[in-house]
């Protein structure tokens, strides 16, 4: 159907979305609220306050540097998960730790990229070497350009 010029556009609402889902972003991207209350009285500040409060994971607060209480335990297996470098599985879309990802498969679909396939088929040694190679390319290219 065709929009005609000067209709107003209609807000839509789409039930794709669920609560989970919901949680789920802002765990991932993370919620700052800054807020600064003064009550002040003909002028003069009375009361002030200043509340900052942050709702993401272990994971978004250790990537972005925010601050812990005090007593929290860093050196647990579940902060050392927390702070592992992580990618996002083209397959699939969920989070998976990076060297996995990359080096083996994806724990949650079994997508392989093309570097963990070249493992497999040649060995470690041959990409290795390949790779080195390659480097040596490109220098030796840079060198004779110069």
């Amino acid at each position: 159907m065709a929009r005609q010029t000067g209709e107003a556009m209609e807000p839509q609402r789409s039930r794709e979305g669920t609560l989970l889902q919901v949680v789920e972003t802002l765990l991932d991207k993370g919620l700052v609220l800054n807020a600064d209350i003064m009550v002040s009285v003909a002028g003069v500040e009375l009361l002030g306050i200043r509340i900052r409060a942050a709702l993401a994971s272990f994971e978004t607060a250790a990537k972005y540097g925010l601050d812990f209480p005090a007593g929290t335990d860093r050196e647990t297996v579940a902060w050392q998960e927390a702070i592992e470098q992580k990618e996002t599985c083209p397959e699939c879309g969920k989070r998976a730790a990076l060297k996995q990802l990359m080096d083996e498969y994806c724990p949650w679909c079994g997508w392989q990229s093309a570097y963990s396939k070249r493992l497999e088929e040649g060995g470690a040694s041959e990409v290795t070497a390949s790779e080195d190679s390659s480097e040596s390319e490109q220098e030796s290219e840079e060198a004779s350009s110069r």
